[in-house]
């Protein structure tokens, strides 16, 4: 599998962005979560070149919602990534980040607008970018989430997404945000 090159996904990002802010803002988004994938690194068997692209293209979706519920923004990225002849291993990256993954009974009970099927990271490479991806948030203005901010705010989604957040919290360990923070300017909530 030839996995794309930061210059690659970069002008991917710049060719689908609606406008200038939005690139900005995803792409941004994005980089930092590959950041913070790398924190997650040391000890693990995981290709890193992998875990590097799918950060870095993760979201990527976010550009074609318009007025699509956000929920949305995974499956239109995997739709876009496969258009483009990338293959699963990628695409995936974009479908399985999505809270702390969405099930098919997720997507039945909630009546999510989202063909019913389960949106979960089976590789580790996929699950360290679905668990980086909560520490960053896009919100206005952008702002890193500690572990307890984000665990407080999966709550709203159920006990059991409690209790995945906090399987991986116990696997994976918490990132340091500090530097981030003092590099962005983003304050840590």
């Amino acid at each position: 599998m030839q996995i794309p090159t930061d210059a690659e996904i970069r002008a991917l990002h710049r060719a689908y962005a609606p406008t200038r802010d939005a690139f900005e803002i995803v792409f941004e988004h994005c980089r930092l979560v590959c950041s913070l994938t790398e924190q997650f690194f040391a000890g693990r068997d995981v290709d890193t070149d992998l875990v590097r692209a799918g950060a870095l293209l993760h979201d990527i979706g976010v550009y074609r919602l318009e007025s699509s519920p956000y929920v949305r923004h995974g499956v239109l990225g995997h739709e876009l990534l496969a258009s483009l002849g990338f293959p699963v291993e990628i695409r995936r990256f974009a479908s399985c980040h999505t809270g702390v993954g969405i099930t098919r009974d997720d997507v039945v009970r909630q009546a999510l607008p989202i063909p019913v099927d389960d949106y979960l990271p089976r590789t580790p490479e996929e699950e360290l970018v679905l668990y980086a991806d909560k520490f960053h948030s896009k919100r206005n203005p952008p702002v890193f989430m500690t572990a307890d901010t984000y665990a407080a705010e999966v709550a709203r989604f159920g006990p059991d997404k409690v209790r995945r957040f906090a399987a991986l919290r116990s696997t994976y360990g918490e990132p340091e945000l500090g530097a981030l923070s003092a590099a962005t300017g983003y304050a840590v909530i």
